[in-house]
């Protein structure tokens, strides 16, 4: 009995004994494994981004060099003597002015004709109920797969025969719209909810009213995302201005860049500081409006 008493009174003992608490290996090796893998995406990211970057960098160093110095030997990654020469010869010798205001009132007009059949025509799609309304989107969006050279031909001719060739209006009204910009508008206005809509129509307003004052207020994310690609593309359309524009006088940058290469002996250093010059507007607009661009694209759901 003694015996038995005593057994229990160990087994009693080594229960009430609080267990020694295991570390948790585990949960340090995941966090150790998340850390590396957030070390070799940080990796990854400053090397996709110095690879898009280096050209920009390149221009700036070719730009800021002494002229020639792009054409001696090795590879320059800084300038010998920062010096303003080039970008006081291209605007001296040449009209960059002239050229930097044309390109922003084409951009300027393409940026709003656009922005706003876009808006019209995805609230169109996202809201409206007519008969043929996902076949006309299809359409739509089919248009994107058709190369922009193969509709030069019959673009020129619509345009000649309006009578507007050779004017600003020829280069503004062919990129009035855009199939890219109706489809992220349309996907924007699905994702309002239908409540917002509704109780806008039981107050008894309208289409044009519901669109005015309370979708568009919704819509400052889409409309920076739409401005900033419109803009961008037409500050940078080379093709068809140099078709549509005959006159020296209504050369946009890009084309004037073409023009300063052509000359008899290029000046890159030159060529370089015209790129800086018209690089430089989107750069900033971009950083001034990135909130919203991203906010845009999120909203839109695409990924």
């Amino acid at each position: 009995m003694t015996d038995n008493s005593g057994v229990l009174l160990e087994v009693a003992t080594a229960v009430d004994e609080p267990a020694h608490t295991p570390r948790r290996p585990a949960r340090r090796r995941g966090s150790d494994e998340a850390r590396k893998g957030m070390g070799w995406r940080m990796l990854i990211a400053v090397v996709v981004s110095a690879i898009v970057i280096f050209p920009l960098y390149w221009m700036c160093v070719v730009a800021f060099s002494p002229r020639g110095e792009v054409f001696e030997p090795g590879l320059h990654l800084w300038p010998s003597t920062f010096t303003l020469e080039n970008f006081v010869n291209v605007l001296t010798e040449y009209p960059v002015f002239t050229w930097f205001g044309n390109s922003a009132v084409i951009g300027i007009f393409v940026t709003v004709f656009t922005v706003t059949v876009n808006l019209l025509a995805g609230y169109a799609f996202a809201r409206l109920r007519f008969r043929g309304r996902n076949a006309v989107f299809i359409l739509a969006l089919a248009t994107m797969m058709i190369p922009v050279q193969a509709i030069m031909v019959a673009q020129f001719k619509l345009v000649a025969g309006l009578g507007i060739f050779g004017t600003y209006w020829g280069v503004i009204l062919p990129g009035a719209a855009a199939a890219f910009g109706i489809f992220l508008s349309r996907q924007f206005f699905i994702g309002i909810p239908d409540e917002i809509v509704e109780a806008a129509r039981i107050d008894g307003a309208g289409h044009v009213r519901i669109f005015l004052q309370v979708v568009l207020p919704l819509c400052k994310p889409l409309i920076a995302v739409l401005v900033l690609l419109t803009l961008l593309g037409s500050w940078n359309d080379f093709g068809w201005p140099l078709i549509a524009l005959k006159d020296n006088d209504l050369f946009t940058l890009p084309i004037g860049m073409l023009y300063l290469k052509n000359q008899t002996a290029p000046d890159y250093n030159s060529i370089m500081a015209l790129a800086l010059i018209s690089v430089l507007p989107m750069v900033v607009l971009f950083l001034a409006f990135q909130r919203y661009f991203v906010q845009g694209f999120a909203r839109t759901g695409i990924k």
